[in-house]
């Protein structure tokens, strides 16, 4: 059965939408209004063999934050309802990828628990119509709206754009790799504690 979830989101500065399924092709239909997110979006999608569509509005005559915010919510809980009780999945990742002169490290763990801490320095105000700081403040509310533990962090680059995609690359492969069913576990929890909710 395709594990799949959604999640939809409408208030006086945006409506969102998105559905996500973990067992896919990496099929993406995404649509934010925000070029570099877009960008970054389909490199989790394409990265993370994940079906992602995704629908946003948003008041991107203020900045991009309310809209970029908004769509990590929505894509962290359409994540944790895809995921269900999590039974039977190989539950953490890691992934260390490069992109050009930039090397990103990040390690997920879906714990049930959201945190994330993220070290991702980035020198720019802006890629694109994107505020650099929503890379960061946008791995955060994912991580914590996801219920699942982040560690993301760059170890080396120069070029901001290079950067941001080296970390969403790594970040597809970690959470590709955490998803995975472990056939040894069959429908069991990977928790000592037999539950990760």
């Amino acid at each position: 059965m395709a594990r799949t979830g959604q999640h939809a989101r409408r208030t006086h500065e945006t409506n969102v939408a998105v559905t996500i399924g973990l067992d896919g092709t990496g099929a993406a239909d995404i649509d934010t209004g925000i070029g570099m997110l877009d960008h970054m979006l389909r490199q989790l999608s394409t990265h993370g063999l994940f079906d992602l569509d995704v629908r946003a509005t948003g008041d991107l005559e203020v900045d991009s934050h309310h809209t970029a915010e908004d769509v990590a919510i929505c894509l962290g809980r359409a994540l944790d309802a895809a995921l269900g009780d999590k039974a039977g999945i190989t539950r953490m990742g890691w992934a260390i990828v490069p992109m050009d002169e930039a090397l990103a490290l990040v390690s997920v763990d879906l714990s049930g628990r959201g945190a994330a801490e993220v070290d991702v320095p980035l020198t720019g105000y802006t890629l694109g119509a994107l505020q650099t700081e929503m890379i960061a403040h946008f791995l955060d509310t994912f991580a914590v709206q996801g219920q699942f533990t982040l560690h993301a962090r760059l170890l080396a680059g120069a070029n901001d754009h290079h950067k941001a995609e080296a970390v969403f690359k790594a970040l597809a492969r970690a959470l590709a790799q955490a998803v995975q069913p472990d056939p040894r576990r069959g429908q069991s929890a990977p928790s000592s504690k037999g539950s990760l909710e």
